[in-house]
């Protein structure tokens, strides 16, 4: 199954100016992978039905374009919590429930899954100290974003050095929430309503998950972009919860966004 094509991942221009070539960091998309069917392409999605084989070439392409081999490659049980885990050269393939990872040492690839939540991945470039969240609704309002910085911090990063990439994810205009969700935003906090737009349908909103992300890391103190694609119209390009939802599709694949440290 093993085919030597690596595939070509989207970059934030911002992150790799700060950076420079001893951190390397990419957005990958649904190319370049061996998936079928539903999954075509580059699924990295362990808890996905895809085929077992499929999805472990795929997470093999992913750790070959950043020069390391497969077991290199850090990923966690995602559960849409504020939970970060402190990854050091102990790193034995663990999966651990969390949603955010960070690192101080080099030769491992922090990455975090995704198919409309937010992927950011975060550096220090001095410091040597990098990130990488996986930012839900529920990840976004519950500080795993901040705690993610927090952890980095305890590394040895600046927060005022840090960098922060807010990658594809689901736009305002394809994420509509209905009346519990719109409630129970603003019961956390009544700030939540500058995010929420009126749908056509009512008693819904439609929900800026990306500036509600984007404010949240420059309230934070670091610098922070939006990246500003959309999963959810590119079917050829991102895997979709939510168009997977729509499709009335029995399952669906995950991208992975992905940083590591080359050398120290």
């Amino acid at each position: 199954m093993q085919d030597e094509t690596l595939p070509l991942p989207l970059q934030s221009p911002m992150l790799a100016a700060s950076t420079g070539k001893h951190i390397r960091h990419g957005f990958f998309t649904r190319q370049g992978g061996v998936s079928q069917g539903i999954y075509r392409g580059l699924n990295v999605g362990l808890g996905s039905q895809d085929d077992r084989q499929a999805v472990l070439e795929n997470r093999r392409r992913v750790a070959a374009w950043f020069g390391l081999p497969v077991e290199k490659l850090a990923t966690v049980h995602q559960v849409h919590s504020p939970d970060v885990i402190v990854i050091d050269d102990t790193y034995d393939g663990d999966r651990p429930q969390a949603d955010a990872m960070v690192t101080a040492t080099s030769g491992i690839i922090l990455g975090v899954l995704a198919a409309d939540c937010g992927p950011i991945l975060f550096a220090d470039a001095q410091a040597g100290v990098i990130g990488a969240a996986h930012a839900g609704w529920k990840g976004a309002v519950s500080g795993v974003l901040e705690n993610t910085i927090d952890a980095m911090i305890s590394l040895g990063a600046s927060r005022e050095r840090i960098v922060a990439s807010l990658g594809p994810s689901i736009s305002q205009e394809n994420y509509e929430v209905g009346p519990e969700r719109v409630e129970s935003l603003k019961e956390m906090n009544p700030a939540h309503a500058a995010y929420l737009s009126p749908s056509p349908n009512a008693g819904h909103a439609l929900f800026d998950l990306k500036q509600l992300t984007v404010d949240r890391l420059i309230t934070a103190g670091v610098t922070a972009e939006n990246l500003g694609i959309c999963t959810y119209p590119d079917d050829d390009s991102f895997y979709s919860f939510r168009r997977t939802t729509h499709n009335r599709e029995p399952d669906y694949g995950r991208q992975i966004s992905a940083i590591a440290i080359l050398e120290n």
